[in-house]
């Protein structure tokens, strides 16, 4: 199965929880989807055997064959093209990489050049496959080295996706084709805030999701409240413990001092396994 942990708000426990219920499984594709910022390689010891630079194609405009109509700005829908009398400018943080400008084209004045934005590393890590993907600074656009990372899922394997914070694009695709979602949230009005958000969406795409309390102990109950109300099963609780924020602190998934957490985890997956059979 394919199992994505996103939570609409950054910092709440997603890799956390990603990792540690990766190490307490077997069999385990674990992916890193936040290719802006990814960390699930910095918890877990590991060795890089592979690495696929990620390519976009940009048009290129050819001044002397191009006559000025301007058809291929106004097809552009993200005004990544615009057309003056005497010469074309390009806005490259704003293309899409659709090709549809060269297809309009009526001078065939525009190609396509490969650009890179990035890259995705595959190695092994504590007995598993870790893929993860870095997009490379000052790049706007993450959705095709996300892209690039989904493309290594082995359907043979329990697939877990750490998704980006955000409720956006990234992570919509990122969820996109999950049999199940895990929204990781914390006691707080902001995490209530976020979690609200990523709810409507996964309502929205048709994945089935529970959410998982980080942090339990502070806060309030509104997000217990908004869950009871919503029919939102709430489905294991992380306490607010300073052992866990140590450990997490120096870098160490907190399954590996405190073993007795493996069950827990393992448990957590036989019940999202009896939510989607229910």
């Amino acid at each position: 199965m394919i199992l994505s942990i996103a939570s609409g708000k950054g910092g709440t426990g997603k890799t956390t929880v990603a990792v540690n219920m990766a190490l307490s499984l077997k069999d385990v594709q674990l992916l890193d989807c936040d290719v802006e910022e990814p960390n699930v390689h910095l918890l877990l010891p590991h060795e890089t055997n592979e690495e696929k630079p990620v390519y976009v194609s940009t048009p290129q405009v050819n001044e002397e064959l191009c006559d000025h109509c301007g058809k291929c700005s106004e097809f552009c829908e993200f005004n990544a093209l615009f057309v003056t009398p005497e010469k074309v400018l390009f806005f490259p943080e704003l293309c899409h990489s659709c090709g549809g400008c060269l297809l309009v084209c009526p001078k065939n004045a525009i190609t396509e050049k490969n650009v890179q934005i990035g890259v995705v590393k595959k190695g092994a890590a504590e007995g598993m496959e870790l893929v993860y993907g870095e997009l490379n600074v000052g790049e706007p656009m993450s959705i095709p080295v996300i892209r690039e990372v989904k493309k290594q899922i082995r359907s043979n394997k329990t697939v877990i996706i750490d998704s980006p914070p955000g409720a956006s694009c990234p992570v919509i695709e990122s969820v996109h084709g999950s049999d199940y979602c895990l929204l990781v949230s914390e006691p707080t009005p902001f995490g209530l805030h976020d979690l609200r958000i990523m709810v409507k969406i996964l309502e929205a795409l048709g994945i089935p999701f529970g959410v998982v309390i980080n942090r339990a102990g502070i806060g309030d109950r509104k997000i217990y409240d908004f869950c009871e109300e919503k029919g939102v099963p709430i489905l294991f609780e992380i306490p607010f413990q300073r052992e866990i924020a140590e450990l997490y602190s120096r870098g160490i998934p907190f399954v590996v001092d405190m073993p007795e957490w493996k069950r827990t985890f393992q448990l957590l997956m036989d019940d999202i396994k009896g939510c989607m059979e229910s």
